[in-house]
């Protein structure tokens, strides 16, 4: 299912910031309740997931991290990716061009939350050959 131009609208609308379903149908001139039942439709089919974002800055006793990775082989890209992204801490993954094949973005407890994360989860993960980790000191209009 392709959302069609009334979604669009509503995603876009959702994206810039947090509105309620009166102000939405208000805007597009629609009722609440068609609004309501779209929504409910995106959710459902996984196109829309509402929730809400945090200032990574002001994470207390967390460590927000990047992970760079490289496949063993080009074929297994879309499966490690899936792969690691089902593991604790992981907030998403994303393949990529050029130097490394996979960027993790990671939240854990502490610096040795990281080690454990990498040592622990990430090196269970077979057909990787090796990777490169940041830490993110200050983001800036970054929310999680």
């Amino acid at each position: 299912m392709q959302p069609d131009k009334t979604d669009w609208k509503i995603i876009h609308m959702l994206s810039e910031r947090h509105m309620t379903n009166t102000e939405i149908a208000r805007k597009l001139g629609v009722s609440e309740g068609t609004i309501r039942q779209r929504l409910k439709r995106l959710q459902a089919r996984g196109i829309v997931k509402i929730k809400a974002l945090r200032d990574p800055n002001l994470l207390q006793n967390q460590q927000l991290a990047l992970v760079t990775v490289n496949v063993s082989e080009p074929r297994l890209l879309d499966i490690k990716a899936q792969e690691i992204s089902k593991l604790d801490h992981v907030l998403s993954v994303s393949i990529l061009s050029g130097q490394y094949d996979l960027i993790i973005e990671v939240l854990v407890d502490s610096n040795q939350g990281l080690i454990r994360f990498l040592t622990e989860e990430l090196a269970a993960v077979e057909g990787l050959l090796k990777t490169e980790t940041f830490l993110l000191l200050r983001s800036y209009n970054k929310w999680i």
